[in-house]
């Protein structure tokens, strides 16, 4: 017996243009939710927003770029919300919050266009349109800014601080950053600046007062006093090592097994002959600052190495990082060393004053 086949329900009927609908106004409410997310940060009277992290670390913040960097964004447009805010906190380092608030401003007038019957492409055009617009009236009222003015360079800075947090220290702060990033370019010919030649070193104890602009390169740990080594140099010549001032070390796990005191013997003095090797080369490039690189395959130094470069009066800084080394040999103009042989005088940074400080509460 034959049988027909009942005819489709209206909810499973496809149709295209409502699909289309739904997505466009999805996109819009997702990017609304993280602009209205941030809303209430901006500006001066702008509330601070408290996040926990996955692991459980609390943070306060009012920049737009960094509430939206900790968030949890799954939806695709407003992760694009997020890039947003990236691309401005890179390019101009402020205004983070207001892009993310003018998108969702214009993505909820385009939601009006669009309940209107406006086709999607007309608003787009428009809104081309009106971004050309925007942009010879910004520029018809915009001044040139002169990077010799400090002043004036003071005076924005304390603008773009007068939102965050540390508002209240602007007035030490400010000045710091103008003149940090004055000292990294050439004001006479500059138009951007790349802030990976400034580099932020934090330590436990004191305070914001404490906060000081250093011509020169910081690093978190002292030089290594326990052989009596010095802690100032002056006229410094500075060797970047990635070698290990140690006992070679077999590429397998071996045990040495030493049957007579004669053999201990042997082996020590073999080791005591081979650093004081290698310190006698670093001596001999003319180097009186060792910066040695961290090393996870042996120990990158030992009690040894440090005795007989103290004897040398060598200056010695220890547990520098992998990724520290490009900044380093940037600052310092000096070329990271892979093997001793290659020690020479070409190879090293200079410095005029290396010395240790001490800051209260650190606890180094």
């Amino acid at each position: 017996m034959a049988t027909v086949a009942a005819p489709p329900t209206k909810g499973e009927t496809f149709n295209e243009r409502s699909k289309g609908k739904d997505i466009r106004m999805s996109n819009i409410v997702a990017a609304k939710a993280v602009a209205t997310a941030i809303r209430t940060s901006l500006g001066p009277r702008g509330m601070d927003k408290m996040i926990q992290k996955g692991d459980g670390e609390v943070l306060i913040s009012n920049d737009g770029a960094t509430i939206l960097s900790q968030m949890q964004v799954m939806h695709p447009t407003a992760k694009m919300l997020v890039e947003l805010s990236k691309s401005q906190d890179i390019e101009a380092g402020d205004g983070t919050t207001s892009v993310c608030v003018i998108a969702g401003a214009l993505l909820d007038a385009c939601g009006n266009l669009l309940s209107k019957g406006i086709h999607p492409t007309q608003i787009a055009s428009s809104f081309m349109k009106a971004c050309n617009a925007a942009e010879k009236i910004l520029e018809g009222i915009s001044r040139p800014v002169d990077l010799t003015d400090r002043a004036s360079l003071i005076s924005a800075v304390n603008t773009c601080l007068s939102s965050k947090v540390v508002s209240q220290n602007s007035d030490i702060l400010a000045p710091i950053a103008v003149d940090s990033v004055l000292g990294v370019i050439d004001a006479a010919t500059a138009t951007n600046v790349d802030l990976r030649d400034i580099r932020m070193v934090q330590q436990v104890g004191g305070t914001i007062d404490d906060t000081e602009l250093v011509n020169g390169i910081v690093f978190d740990k002292g030089a290594k006093k326990s052989a009596g080594g010095p802690t100032k140099v002056e006229n410094a010549k500075i060797a970047l090592i990635q070698f290990c001032l140690s006992a070679p070390k077999s590429d397998m796990e071996n045990n040495v097994v030493v049957s007579d005191y004669a053999a201990m013997d042997r082996l020590l003095r073999e080791e005591r002959k081979h650093i004081l090797g290698l310190c006698k080369k670093i001596k001999k490039s003319g180097a009186n600052v060792v910066l040695i690189q961290k090393s996870i395959l042996r120990d990158a130094y030992n009690e040894l190495s440090l005795h007989f470069l103290a004897k040398m009066d060598i200056l010695v800084v220890t547990e520098i990082e992998r990724n520290d080394v490009e900044f380093i040999s940037r600052t310092l103009g000096c070329q990271p060393i892979a093997h001793v042989d290659s020690m020479s005088p070409e190879k090293l940074g200079s410095a005029a004053n290396v010395n240790e400080g001490s800051v209260a509460g650190s606890g180094h």
